[in-house]
C-alpha cells in the first residue's frame, strides 16, 4: 500500500524529536488457563454496514490525494463470529471488515464501546479486529498523521461509520450465539495471487523458497460454522493476495475482490456471512499480469479483474467449506500483549547470522514512497525507484537532504531514509506501541501482526509459532493487519533489497526477527498458561485530529429543478449487458450514509406493484455523484445499472437521498425515473 508518500514528499516539515518514546508498563494482564479440548460450542455470526463517506473526501490505500470518492460500487461491511467454549467459557471474538487498514483508532474506539456494552465480556485479549485491505475504502479514519494526511486530515464521519458498523457486527454475533460446531477445510489456489516483489524473494534461502513453487502462497483454510441442526451460518476463508484489483484511479467505494467473494457467497445464502480475511500477503497483488500501464493508458478492466479475483476465492472457498472436517483438537484460546517496536532489542536466536540486533524508531524509505511499481497506475517522482539504497542515492547527494542522524542510518541501512515517522511530532506518525495477539479456535492457530508480512517471513513467524505451541505449521495462519498497522514486515534478505515493501518496513531489517522473539514469547506464554502483563500502554493519540478539508456547505437544488427531478432519463428499451444510465437532482450523500437503507433502487413492475431487483450493494449498480461545472452546493447524481442474463420485463430505477438546508435539518428526497423495457 503506498502510505504517506505524496503528502509527506509534497513538502512536510521533518523534525527528529528525540531518539525515542518513553512509555510505562501495566501488569494488568489477564492469567491463560490451559486450553482445553471441548467441541461443546456456541457460535454466533452478525453483520454490520461501515461505508463511510462515499463522496468529496479521500480514500484510503494508495494514498493518493488526487483519488476522492465520487460514489458508491457496493457497500462495505464488517462480518464478527464469536465462539464460545460452553466447557471452559471462554470465548473469542473475530471480525474481518471492508476496508483497508485496521487503525488503532478503530481498535481503540471499538474497545471502549465494547467495554461500556459488555463489561469485561470482550476485551482487547480475546477480540481480534483486521481488516481485508480493500484499497477502495474511506480514508481518514487513522489518529496516525501518515495514513491520514492524505485524506487531508482525520474525518470523523466515516470513522464513526466504521467503528459503529464493527460494533453493530459483533452485538449481532453475540445475540445470535446458539449452540452449534465448527469444522475446518483447506485447498490451493493458484491462479488469484502473483509475486509483486519477486527480485526480494529470490534473495531469500532456497530452503524457503522451495516451499512456494511459484513465488505465492496458494493455501486456502475455511472454517465452516453450523448451528445444531446443520444449519450453515457462516465461514470464514482465509487467503493471502492484496485488495488491489481496483487501481488508483478507481474513486468509487468498494470492497475490492474479497467484498466482491462475500458478496457472491452471501446472496447465494440469505442470512449467512462470509468473510475472505487476507494472511501474509504483503508481496501478493492480485494483478497477475504485474503492469498496470502502457505508455497510451489503461489496458486493463479493473472491474472485470476485482470479479475475476473475487470470483476465484469464492470458489476456492466454497470447494474447501463442501469438504470440511472435524478438528484434531476443540476450545478456543486468546492472549495478547503490547510491544514497543520500535526498541525491541533481539536475541541472536531470530537473526539470520545469529547476533543481537535490534528494532529503532519507524523510517519510510525512499522505496516506499516510489511504491509498489506493479499495483499502480500512477508512477510517482521519476527520482524515486524501487531498489533505492544509501549508496545509490549518495552518488546524486541525496542522502545528504533529509535531516537523519547518522545513527538512523546506520540502524536502518541499507534503507535510504526519507522520513523518520517514528519521531516527527507530536506524537509520531505511526504507531510504535502495538497489540501482537495469538488467537485459537480448536486446531487453528492465528499469528495476529499489525502489518502486512510478505509470504516468506510470514512462514518465518509461522514456524517459530508452531514450534512453541508444538503444533503442525499448517495450522498456524497469519492474520495479517490485526489491530493496529504500520505497514510491512519483510525478512532480512528482502529488506536489503529495498523494494517497495522493503522500504515501508519501518522499523528497520530487524523488524521481522523482533516479531518472531516477541510471537515465540506470546506463544510459550499461551502453551503454559501464564501471563506476560498487558506491556507498556498504547498512545492515545484521539485529541490532535483536525480536518483540513472545509465544511460542505448546506444543498441547494440544481437551478430551476427540484430535489429528485430527472435530468437525462433512460431510453425505452435495453438489451441485456447494456448500461441504463439516469441523472437526478440530488443532495450531497455524506449527509446520511443510509445505513440499513440505499442511495438506489432499481425495480421491476410485477403486476400492479413494484419489487426493487437492485440496490447500491449490487455489484451491478454504481452511484455517482458530482458538482455540476462552478457549482459549490448542487449535486448530480448518477445511477447506473446493467442488466445480467435472463433479466427481462419494465423497470424503473430510483434516487433515495437527503438533503441538509443551512440550519443543519436534514430531509429525504427521492426521484424516480419514466419506465423503460429490459429485452
Amino acid at each position: 500500500m503506498d502510505v504517506t508518500r505524496r503528502q509527506l514528499i509534497a513538502g512536510a516539515a521533518v523534525t527528529a524529536a528525540g531518539a525515542g518514546l518513553a512509555l510505562g508498563t501495566s501488569q494488568a494482564g489477564r492469567a491463560s488457563a490451559a486450553p482445553g479440548d471441548s467441541t461443546d460450542y456456541l457460535v454466533g455470526c452478525g453483520i454490520g454496514d461501515v461505508t463511510g463517506a462515499v463522496a468529496g473526501q479521500g480514500m484510503m490505500g494508495y494514498s493518493n490525494p488526487e483519488q476522492v470518492a465520487a460514489g458508491l460500487l457496493q457497500r462495505c461491511w464488517a462480518r464478527a463470529y464469536i465462539v464460545v467454549d460452553r466447557a471452559t467459557g471462554k470465548r473469542v471474538v473475530f471480525l474481518t471488515a471492508d476496508i483497508a487498514c485496521l487503525f488503532s483508532s478503530h481498535h481503540m474506539g471499538l474497545m471502549e464501546k465494547l467495554r461500556r456494552r459488555f463489561g469485561s465480556l470482550y476485551t482487547e485479549s480475546n477480540v481480534n479486529l483486521n481488516a481485508q485491505h480493500s484499497h477502495a475504502s474511506c480514508g481518514g479514519t487513522a489518529w496516525d498523521y501518515a495514513y491520514s494526511l492524505a485524506a487531508f486530515g482525520f474525518k470523523k464521519n466515516s470513522y464513526d461509520a466504521e467503528v459503529d458498523g464493527m460494533f453493530a457486527a459483533i452485538v449481532r454475533a453475540h445475540e445470535n450465539l446458539a449452540p452449534g460446531t465448527i469444522t475446518i477445510g483447506r485447498e490451493e489456489l493458484h491462479n488469484a495471487s502473483a509475486n509483486r516483489s519477486r527480485v526480494a524473494f529470490d534473495a531469500n534461502p532456497s530452503s524457503e523458497k522451495k516451499l512456494f513453487p511459484n513465488a505465492i502462497d496458494p493455501q486456502v483454510t475455511v472454517l465452516r460454522l453450523r448451528h445444531a441442526g446443520g444449519r450453515d451460518v457462516g465461514a470464514i476463508t482465509w487467503f493471502s493476495t492484496h485488495g488491489t484489483s481496483l487501481a488508483d484511479h478507481n474513486v468509487l467505494i468498494a470492497g475490492d475482490n474479497k467484498g466482491y467473494a462475500s458478496y457472491l457467497w452471501e446472496r447465494t445464502q440469505p442470512g449467512f456471512v462470509a468473510a475472505f480475511p487476507q494472511t501474509n500477503a504483503g508481496d501478493m497483488t492480485p494483478n497477475l499480469s504485474l503492469k498496470w500501464f502502457e505508455p497510451s493508458g489503461p489496458t486493463t478492466d479493473n472491474k472485470r479483474n476485482c470479479e475475476l479475483i473475487g470470483e476465484r476465492q469464492y470458489v476456492a472457498g466454497r470447494r474447501a467449506f463442501d469438504a470440511t472436517r472435524p478438528m484434531t483438537r476443540g476450545g478456543v484460546d486468546s492472549v495478547t500483549r503490547y510491544v514497543d517496536m520500535s526498541a525491541v532489542r533481539v536475541a541472536g536466536t531470530f537473526t539470520p547470522d545469529g547476533k543481537p540486533a535490534s528494532t529503532t524508531p519507524a523510517m519510510m524509505g525512499a522505496a516506499a514512497a516510489a511504491t509498489s511499481s506493479e499495483d499502480n497506475y500512477e508512477q510517482p517522482l521519476p527520482l524515486l525507484v524501487e531498489g533505492m539504497s544509501n549508496p545509490l542515492f549518495a552518488a546524486l547527494g541525496g542522502d545528504k537532504k533529509p535531516p537523519i542522524a547518522p545513527w538512523m542510518r546506520d540502524m536502518q541501512a541499507p534503507k535510504l531514509i526519507l522520513f523518520p515517522l517514528g519521531l516527527m511530532p507530536p506524537s509520531g506518525w505511526i504507531p510504535s506501541v502495538v497489540p501482537l495477539q495469538i488467537m485459537r479456535i480448536g486446531e487453528l492457530v492465528l499469528v495476529a501482526v499489525p502489518a502486512e508480512v510478505t509470504v516468506v517471513a510470514g512462514l518465518r513467524l509461522r514456524r517459530v509459532v508452531a514450534d512453541e505451541l508444538r503444533v503442525d505449521i499448517d495450522n498456524v495462519l497469519v492474520q495479517g493487519y490485526s489491530n493496529s498497522y504500520t505497514q510491512y514486515v519483510t525478512t532480512p534478505e528482502e529488506y536489503d533489497l529495498q523494494q517497495y515493501e522493503g522500504g515501508e518496513t519501518q522499523y528497520g531489517r530487524y523488524t521481522l526477527p523482533a516479531y518472531m522473539q516477541e510471537f515465540a514469547k506470546l506463544a510459550g506464554a499461551m502453551a503454559s498458561g501464564r501471563s506476560l502483563g498487558r506491556g507498556p500502554a498504547p498512545v492515545d493519540k484521539s485529541g490532535l485530529q483536525p480536518d483540513l478539508l472545509p465544511p460542505v456547505p448546506a444543498d441547494r437544488p440544481v437551478a430551476g429543478h427540484t430535489y429528485g427531478d430527472v435530468l437525462r432519463q433512460p431510453r425505452d428499451s435495453y438489451g441485456v449487458g447494456q448500461t441504463v444510465r439516469v441523472e437526478f437532482v440530488g443532495a450531497h450523500p455524506n449527509n446520511d450514509f443510509r445505513h440499513g437503507g440505499t442511495y438506489l433502487e432499481v425495480q421491476r413492475r410485477e403486476g400492479g406493484t413494484w419489487r426493487t431487483v437492485a440496490d447500491d450493494n449490487d455489484w451491478s449498480t454504481e452511484f455517482r455523484w458530482a458538482r455540476p461545472p462552478g457549482s459549490l452546493d448542487t449535486s448530480r447524481v448518477t445511477i447506473s445499472w446493467r442488466p445480467g442474463a435472463g433479466t427481462s420485463g419494465t423497470y424503473r430505477v430510483r434516487y433515495l437521498g437527503n438533503s441538509r438546508d443551512g440550519s443543519g435539518r436534514i430531509r429525504p428526497i427521492s426521484g424516480t425515473s419514466r419506465t423503460f423495457e429490459v429485452r
